[in-house]
């Protein structure tokens, strides 16, 4: 019998898909408020996943989705960066 290695689920905070962890890209933020891209998916603080695609980052941007989820005011250049990576 082999064993069947799980793959870690997480939910985006727009589209509300369940996806493996590996489509997302975590946006990590920390007490002090300070907001990053995480993609080790291992920096501390309060973490939202979003799928990278320029739709979703743009509705996030729209509806400050990321902003109710993580408590914090997320600066535009983290848009930017999400949809420089997210061109790739």
């Amino acid at each position: 019998m082999t064993k069947v290695k799980k793959i870690p689920l997480r939910t985006c905070v727009v589209s509300k898909e369940v996806l493996p962890k590996k489509a997302l890209v975590r946006i990590a933020a920390t007490k002090e408020g300070v907001v990053s891209i995480d993609l080790i998916g291992k920096a501390p603080g309060r973490g939202a996943y979003l799928k990278l695609s320029k739709e979703v980052i743009l509705l996030a941007k729209k509806n400050k989705a990321l902003d109710r989820k993580l408590e914090v005011t997320v600066p535009d250049e983290i848009y930017e960066e999400l949809l420089k990576i997210a061109n790739e």
